[in-house]
């Protein structure tokens, strides 16, 4: 195949430039802390428990669980959504379906405030669920719009154009939070719930652009096809079949399993981290979040460029080397250690973006020529979410049971070692396979 147009290359890598204001503002950045100030006492030093549901958690794990359900949903509804946007070849709905719903409820999160815990939570709840439902459909484009050999470096255009996209929003959202005189703010809570109004605004605005511009797929179904609602599942078995047959694919999802689950945690959980654990002011981590992105676009094309000279799975093997140095030093940094945490943010930039970009990458090239894109990318999905939905359980779980995020950063450091693990053994497999073709010939 061919890769397609530079329109719709550019069309696609716009979707990253429009979600990623979610991953930034809502998950990383702003939303977190405001969280944690709604739902705290004030005092940094203590911990803070919240009612809901009729339970008392500590502030922190609730959304850390609330987001493990999120991810939980996700897993469930993807194999459905996939199959029947194979099967009718309309793709570009669904992904639209679940940006819409998105970010809308990142626009509602203006309504929430003390004594709406509800409300936020099920805007947690809500927003990422249409942030990942509709990246089922977005990641399922690539192989339909690049060829093989250029799969690394669009993928790597879809993460660095996300990157320069939500910081250009985290930017006008930093001076609200930061300057609320300049837009004669006396509210101390407004600024953050603009910044959840405009990044549902962004979202969905860029993301009308990026639809316009995608290629509409091919159905893969017949009409009389029944059982639409279980064929989905049913598609995931017969990948899984499929990877019996592909030791090196099943191998890779493997690892890929368990790296990603501290890889996610770690972005996802990372701000919390700072603001109660650290005790790191709101205005510090900003900063941080900051440098972590804009570090994050040099890192995807330098890591891709390291693929391209020592091979996709030494270079993932780099990278969760050093993921593995992140856990450990997050673990010592001090209290209201701010350059420490500044040094640690830049680390984590330059592996970020290009471990994912080259995470999707290279389970497109392993994956077989198929129409059935959505399917198998769907089995990526659902291995990644279930991975997250441990991930995050386990880091709130352990907060809890120990009463220190600290446990719980250290714990991450288990999973990238069985991550590392796994890409080894993917590795030998590969080589050993390579080995036995070239004996036979």
């Amino acid at each position: 195949m061919q890769t397609a147009s530079k329109k719709v290359i550019n069309g696609w890598a716009m979707y990253d430039w429009a979600n990623s204001v979610y991953s930034l503002v809502i998950t990383s950045t702003i939303f977190p802390a405001y969280f944690e100030s709604v739902t705290g006492d004030g005092n940094d030093a203590t911990i803070d428990y919240v009612e809901f549901a009729g339970k008392k958690f500590i502030n922190t794990s609730l959304y850390n669980y609330s987001l493990a359900v999120a991810f939980f949903i996700v897993a469930l509804l993807s194999p459905i959504l996939s199959s029947i946007a194979d099967y009718k070849g309309n793709k570009k709905s669904f992904m639209n379906f679940f940006l819409t719903m998105g970010s809308v409820a990142c626009s509602a999160m203006f309504f929430f405030g003390k004594g709406t815990l509800a409300l936020g939570i099920i805007c947690v709840i809500i927003a990422c669920v249409g942030f990942w439902g509709s990246l089922v459909f977005y990641n399922s484009f690539l192989p339909e719009i690049a060829a093989p050999e250029d799969r690394d470096r669009v993928s790597a255009k879809g993460f660095a154009m996300g990157y320069i996209g939500s910081v250009i929003l985290q930017v006008i959202c930093f001076l609200f939070v930061l300057k609320p005189k300049w837009f004669n703010i006396n509210d101390d809570y407004l600024p953050a719930k603009l910044s959840f109004l405009l990044v549902g605004i962004w979202w969905w605005g860029f993301g009308q652009f990026s639809l316009s511009r995608l290629p509409k797929s091919e159905p893969a179904g017949t009409e009389n096809q029944k059982g639409l609602l279980t064929n989905g599942y049913k598609e995931l078995g017969k990948v899984w079949h499929q990877l019996t047959l592909m030791p090196i694919l099943k191998r890779y999802l493997f690892s890929f399993f368990f790296y990603n689950m501290g890889v996610q945690t770690v972005m996802l959980a990372a701000t919390l981290y700072g603001k109660s654990e650290l005790q790191i002011p709101t205005s510090n981590l900003i900063i941080a979040i900051l440098i972590i992105q804009l570090i994050a676009i040099p890192g995807s094309y330098l890591i891709s460029r390291l693929s391209s000279v020592i091979g996709n799975f030494k270079a993932l093997m780099v990278c969760v080397i050093i993921w593995i140095g992140v856990c450990v030093a997050g673990y010592y940094v001090p209290t209201k250690g701010i350059n420490e945490f500044y040094a640690l943010a830049t680390v984590v930039g330059f592996i970020m973006g290009g471990i994912q970009s080259l995470s999707r990458s290279t389970y497109s090239k392993l994956m077989p020529v198929t129409k059935d894109t959505a399917s198998f990318f769907s089995f990526y999905d659902v291995t990644e979410k279930i991975s997250i939905v441990i991930g995050m359980f386990s880091f709130g779980y352990i907060t809890e049971l120990t009463g220190s995020q600290r446990n719980s950063v250290l714990a991450l450091g288990a999973f990238f070692i069985l991550g590392l693990i796994g890409l080894l053994w993917t590795r030998m497999t590969e080589r050993s396979m390579n080995y036995e073709l070239k004996r036979k010939n």
